[in-house]
């Protein structure tokens, strides 16, 4: 089977847009849950909505794959899964190593998603001693020493940094050095790399503090309206009095 090291996606050379390459996952994900409900075709408006997308960008990005699907029939789930995955590399195999197997890399390493999708977990790697040998998802961890000579084996292009912040860096620069030219970085940090390698970061943080922000927002909305539309509750409701102050027990007609 082929090897991250030898294979890269077509997308750059045929010219598919960033924005639309970072679509691509959603709509397989999409497909992937269809495909094992056996579900034969799909139109663009039910993709579209499963993928959390916009039908007309749906359609768009498809083009760029030579994809237009049938009128009045849609598109060909099992074909438009084979399509993407080939797209993005995922019809042959990638090998990836996990550098700091703390809480976070023993769950990416514990992860049943990776094999599924054309990733395989060549090695998990710690700068710790005490880790060596240590079985982690029955993969044994081996010490960052080795780091270069376990790249170099299993021929990896793709490497995953679990790392504290201080110790990223450092460990990004062995990678691109052993010949990694994909980073997936967990650090809490920016890293720095020379041209021809491709970083994409994932900061829970960060989310998390766009979530916050977003229910700031919510909030300050929800208590503005209040302001503007007092409650029923808060009304004036003499209106509603007899004529000695008490609510009569029958209104009149």
């Amino acid at each position: 089977m082929a090897t991250g090291r030898t294979h890269r996606p077509a997308s750059r050379s045929r010219g598919i847009p960033e924005a639309t390459v970072a679509r691509l996952p959603l709509y397989l994900r999409a497909l992937t849950g269809l495909s094992e409900r056996s579900v034969p075709t799909v139109s663009s408006e039910e993709l579209a909505a499963a993928a959390g997308v916009n039908s007309a960008k749906l359609r768009k990005d498809f083009s760029y794959l030579g994809s237009y699907g049938t009128r009045g029939v849609g598109y060909d789930v099992e074909y438009l899964v084979y399509q993407i995955s080939r797209e993005l590399g995922l019809t042959q195999d990638w090998p990836v190593v996990i550098v700091g197997i703390g809480n976070l890399g023993a769950a990416l390493a514990n992860y049943g998603g990776f094999a599924s999708r054309g990733f395989r977990v060549a090695a998990l790697i710690d700068a710790d001693p005490a880790m060596a040998g240590k079985p982690v998802a029955g993969i044994p961890v081996q010490h960052s020493d080795e780091l270069e000579k376990i790249i170099s084996d299993n021929g990896v292009s793709i490497g995953v940094i679990a790392t504290p912040a201080g110790a990223a860096q450092p460990v990004c620069d062995r990678l691109v050095a052993a010949g990694v030219t994909s980073i997936l970085n967990f650090a809490p940090t920016v890293l720095t790399v020379p041209d021809g390698v491709d970083v994409r970061k994932v900061d829970l943080s960060i989310e998390l503090q766009i979530l916050a922000f977003h229910e700031q927002r919510k909030a300050g909305e929800e208590a503005a309206a209040q302001a503007a539309h007092p409650t029923a509750a808060h009304r004036d409701d003499s209106t509603e009095q007899g004529p000695d102050g008490d609510v009569p027990a029958v209104m009149p007609a």
